[in-house]
């Protein structure tokens, strides 16, 4: 079945009222009839409904800094196509609702309140999102005190416990942070700073450099942990200057 044709019988029949609605009202051009205000939700609603408040969130936090940059796009691609393999006609729907609600006066919190009403018996897959958000907000290596405060919004919002968001900070900004320190850089160095920065660190502790300086043996094993903490953060950094 066409997306479109699933949403013109009846259009998002329990949220349709809501900003979810409105928004995708204002995608698809559909004139919402009192019925389809008043018909009972299936499924097919409820997928529309996820995949609107889902990139309505994420275009509320990539815009959340002012501006949405080359990283952030790269994300959204990458969502788009690695985590959800949304076809050709999805895909279009998705961008759609994402350029829309970027720009528009609805808060985060409303977008991601009706994101809770669809998915509230799916609490793996609320965090799973939550994650999603995460990734997004970090995509250009640092997370704007902005998009934090959005963040900072969610288990309230999910009805999670609040060490949630505590342990994904760990997971996501913590661990970024060590990256970056470990290569001796600043976290908004460039990548070509990133990677002239770790070819001379490798070069610095490689076994081989220090064999050929007549090094003790403890001195050396010491270094060769150091050269792997070197070369797994910058292969993460390169990793995420990829997506």
């Amino acid at each position: 079945m066409s997306i479109w044709g699933g949403i013109t019988g009846g259009l998002l029949g329990f949220v349709v009222l809501g900003p979810i609605g409105a928004l995708v009202g204002s995608v698809i051009g559909s004139n919402i009839s009192s019925r389809s205000k008043r018909r009972r939700p299936n499924n097919f609603d409820q997928q529309v409904a996820f995949f609107a408040a889902l990139f309505a969130c994420l275009a509320k936090i990539a815009k959340a800094d002012g501006r949405v940059d080359e990283a952030e796009i790269k994300k959204i691609e990458e969502i788009i196509s690695s985590k959800l393999n949304l076809n050709k006609e999805h895909r279009h729907f998705a961008i759609n609702i994402f350029q829309k609600a970027k720009d528009d006066n609805v808060s985060f919190e409303a977008y991601a309140t009706n994101l809770y009403q669809v998915l509230s018996s799916s609490p793996n897959s609320l965090l799973v999102f939550y994650e999603m958000l995460f990734e997004l907000a970090l995509a250009d290596g640092v997370l704007h005190p902005n998009e934090d405060e959005l963040l900072k919004q969610i288990p309230r919002i999910f009805r999670f416990d609040e060490n949630v968001y505590k342990s994904l900070y760990e997971k996501f900004v913590d661990k970024t942070k060590d990256y970056f320190k470990t290569l001796g850089v600043n976290e908004k160095a460039t990548f070509n700073e990133i990677k002239k920065a770790y070819l001379k660190k490798r070069k610095e502790f490689h076994p081989d450099t220090l064999i050929g300086k007549g090094l003790p043996e403890e001195f050396i094993e010491k270094a060769k942990e150091k050269f792997i903490e070197i070369q797994e953060a910058y292969e993460e950094l390169e990793k995420r200057h990829q997506k």
